[in-house]
């Protein structure tokens, strides 16, 4: 079975669009106005990080389910990708982790494993990036979320969004038939967050995640209007959070602009579980290892053994395969923060 599905050329991530976006604002001479607005209503950091724009970086980037049906907590992470930069290389690479992959909580009092969504809503984003990191023996350089609201909002701002849709998608109240459609917020996330109905399951859903997001940057990138750049600023208040700074954003878009004209992406894809009556994915150790070596040449490091609990896990379970035996044993480590009726 193969665990790396390659997905070359069908996206490049909002988080993508934001470094280009703010180096388009740089450039059209909006940098003072555009800075204040950034750093007061997206900019988590303390002021101190600064980029090396000639070293290899990553980027953590969260989809939160926040802002989507009424929620007001801080939710779980339901799309979970890490970008990593390469300047030396001129690539980007954008690696989608399964949001039901089996890992450790970082941080927590008691060493447990849960889905990977839920360290963002245990311990927000310092939880979600360690446990990211350990689960794959990368370092996790930065972080990006966007919570599901914003992304109706966003799509809006720039005026909606056209995507050729690839099957039936009926989800929320909003019906997208298969084909091209025009899509406006509203509609663009109902048809980013159905995943039941897709037979690719998550992976699916990624997918048109990654489309979404495409279809956005292209409407940015198109447009020379402040009015809308405005908007799409305003948008992002209290919806997209990054400990990256604008001037972070803007010596990457104009030191690494090249990595954008090289982007590829990849889905680390697992085998599904039974824990506990809750479905999970299970990334075997081989899985694992491959995309760890991948990342880490991304991220200009040498390879690395794997040994986490993950991989001491596997080999606990040494009977599991994800085909005919789907049970699979956490070794009573298992520990569900939220309930199984997520979206």
């Amino acid at each position: 079975m193969r665990h790396m599905a390659n997905t070359k050329h069908r996206s490049i991530l909002l988080i993508v669009g934001c470094f280009l976006l703010i180096g388009l604002l740089a450039v059209g001479g909006y940098a003072w106005w555009a800075r204040s607005r950034f750093q007061s209503t997206v900019y988590t950091g303390n002021g101190q990080s600064k980029v090396d724009t000639s070293k290899p970086f990553s980027v953590l980037l969260l989809g939160v389910d926040t802002g989507a049906d009424g929620r007001i907590d801080r939710g779980n992470s339901d799309t979970i990708m890490i970008v990593t930069i390469n300047p030396k290389t001129k690539k980007t690479i954008i690696t989608s982790v399964p949001r039901d992959t089996l890992a450790e909580m970082v941080g927590t009092p008691n060493r447990n494993v849960q889905k990977l969504n839920a360290a963002y809503n245990i311990g927000s984003s310092k939880m979600a990036k360690a446990s990211v990191s350990k689960l794959l023996n990368v370092p996790i350089d930065y972080y990006a979320t966007i919570n599901m609201g914003g992304l109706k909002q966003i799509v809006n701002a720039v005026g909606g969004v056209t995507i050729k849709s690839p099957l039936k998608v009926k989800f929320d109240g909003v019906t997208i038939s298969k084909g091209t459609h025009h899509l406006n917020g509203k509609q663009a996330l109902s048809y980013s967050r159905m995943r039941y109905q897709d037979p690719r399951g998550d992976y699916g859903r990624q997918l048109r995640q990654q489309q979404v997001m495409r279809a956005v940057l292209d409407k940015v990138l198109a447009s020379k209007s402040l009015n809308q750049y405005s908007s799409l600023l305003t948008s992002l208040k209290g919806n997209l959070k990054t400990d990256l700074s604008f001037n972070d954003l803007v010596a990457i878009a104009t030191h690494d602009h090249e990595n954008t004209k090289h982007i590829s992406s990849t889905q680390i894809v697992g085998l599904p579980a039974w824990i506990n009556n809750s479905s999970y994915q299970i990334l075997p150790t081989k899985t694992l290892q491959q995309s760890s070596n991948q990342l880490r040449q991304q991220l200009g490091l040498k390879p690395a053994k794997l040994a986490n609990l993950e991989t001491r896990l596997n080999a606990h379970n040494a009977n599991y395969d994800g085909q005919t035996n789907l049970i699979y044993d956490t070794d009573n480590l298992d520990t569900i923060t939220y309930t199984d009726n997520t979206n």
